[in-house]
């Protein structure tokens, strides 16, 4: 057993809360570490240590704090295979798995390192006689994060890098079933020479994120997660003054056309609905096919595909996927099977009463195929998280469309066609953040930006790219005239 410490101006710390809760391996079951849950008063000292580091640090000219950030890239390339194993360790997604999401978290630093190109401002010379004004966009001082279990080493690189390099020092709080990758990768932070209270992480519950929510030090919150935690972030941050960028839950659709090729709409399938166990917020788990036909096709297509979903513990380099995350969201998932079969859908391939010898007491299921789904279905409307794939079959193209608008979320979606013209309109009129065309998971690059659409997202910047930087920075315009260009008298008429 294990301990995970805090790390304060930068310094692991032991944290004296007298609440702690284990954390668990997945594949097992077994209790492999504990995690101390923070005070409020620990979350105080970590904010005072970033508040001290950021004068000088926001001070620091950008292409400093882009070589600090080059260092920090080449050491996570260097140790990608580390992360990926701490990760797998606690959250139980394949090894391989786990490297793709370390490789979209660097992606964001590589961004970051470029910074200083996106921190130029504007000029404008002779607005008004010998009149200049400069556009120059400006840290907010300390800012927060508050990081989701499905991707601990990736949601956190997402948030930090660009924050930091923006000139704002940061306070991280990390899941707490799986927080080792985020220890690991603070301490590269560290070796790559960032100064003392640049970074801090307090490890929590509740009480750390309604300490965060409410410090008046803190300018900015980042939030991924569920839905309802996310209004309730965005809601209490705001009310206490801050900018808050909460990205919530999804159901993300992906249309199947009639003249897509079924073999690579499943294949696509496969990977977005069943990869990672289902726990990612950009999964696919509605397939629409238009027509009965393309279901038909598209069914026959998936059955035999998930019945072979290779189902093992990360440590095994030959699985498709790993367990689910907690004993908890194994038995919701297994309930949300359970409530399929009792509202009516025609389960094609049964998830249910999985298990695997040497590891049944992991929390393992199996993957689900469910057909005949209905809008009006708990596995339809809910936000699963799980490896559970239901099928809504559309009678027309224009009935796919208006089922994904009217749907709560608006997150990810995708269409499969060979139809430049159907695939146009789609973009077009989907009322969605981020869009596939022929991509099952379409997540932006990263000098793109992250964020979705509805109860997908609450607030007015997506993460990283552009709108991360315009979010982690507050915009100064400032008009200039020297007293050579300044003619005698006062003027009382507005100025023009």
């Amino acid at each position: 057993m294990y301990t995970i410490q805090n790390a304060i101006n930068g310094e692991l710390k032991q944290s004296n809360s007298s609440r702690s809760q284990n954390i668990f391996n997945p594949a097992t079951g077994e209790a492999i570490g504990t995690l101390p849950l923070s005070s409020r008063e620990e979350l105080d000292s970590a904010v005072a240590a970033a508040k001290a580091a950021a004068t000088d640090w926001g001070n620091t000219p950008p292409l400093k704090r882009a070589k600090f950030m080059f260092k920090f890239k080449q050491l996570l390339d260097e140790h990608a295979d580390d992360i990926a194993r701490e990760i797998s360790r606690e959250h139980g997604k394949t090894h391989d798995d786990a490297l793709g999401e370390v490789a979209r978290g660097i992606e964001v630093v590589d961004f970051a390192c470029g910074m200083p190109s996106m921190l130029k401002g504007e000029f404008s010379r002779n607005v008004g006689p010998s009149i200049d004004t400069i556009a120059d966009r400006q840290p907010l001082g300390v800012v927060a994060g508050i990081t989701p279990f499905n991707f601990p080493a990736m949601v956190p690189l997402w948030m930090y890098p660009v924050a930091i390099a923006c000139g704002n020092t940061f306070v991280l709080k990390p899941s707490e079933r799986d927080p080792s990758a985020v220890m690991f990768i603070y301490e590269l932070f560290k070796k790559a020479g960032f100064p003392d209270g640049v970074l801090n992480v307090v490890h929590g519950d509740k009480e750390c994120v309604d300490a965060i929510l409410e410090h008046p030090d803190i300018k900015a919150v980042s939030f991924v997660g569920s839905t309802p935690i996310a209004e309730y972030v965005y809601s209490t941050g705001t009310k206490h003054g801050k900018r808050v960028q909460a990205l919530g839950g999804a159901k993300n659709h992906m249309v199947v056309m009639p003249d897509a090729d079924i073999k690579k709409a499943a294949d696509a399938l496969m990977g977005a609905g069943y990869g990672s166990a289902g726990e990612r917020c950009m999964a696919i788990s509605v397939a629409v096919p238009v027509g009965d036909k393309t279901a038909d096709a598209l069914v026959a297509e998936l059955k035999p595909r998930i019945e072979s979903l290779k189902i093992g513990p990360s440590t095994d380099s030959d699985a498709d996927m790993g367990p689910v995350v907690t004993k908890d969201a194994q038995q919701r998932i297994l309930g949300y099977m359970d409530k399929g079969v009792e509202e009516g859908a025609e389960l094609v391939v049964d998830g249910r009463g999985f298990s695997l010898q040497g590891y049944e007491d992991g929390y393992f299921v199996g993957g689900a195929l469910f057909d005949k789904v209905t809008t009006d279905m708990s596995i339809y409307k809910d936000e699963i998280f799980g490896p559970v794939l239901s099928v809504v079959r559309a009678q027309s193209y224009h009935e796919a469309v208006d089922m994904i608008n009217v749907h709560e979320y608006g997150n990810g979606t995708a269409i499969f066609t060979r139809d430049g013209d159907t695939a146009r309109d789609f973009c077009d009129r989907i009322e969605v953040g981020m869009v596939g065309v022929n991509v099952p998971i379409p997540v932006p690059v990263a000098y793109h930006s992250f964020g979705g659409w509805k109860r997908s997202l609450f607030g007015d910047h997506d993460i990283y790219g552009a709108e991360g930087v315009r979010f982690y920075t507050r915009l100064k315009t400032i008009t200039q005239r020297w007293p050579d260009g300044i003619k005698d008298g006062a003027v009382f008429t507005f100025p023009s």
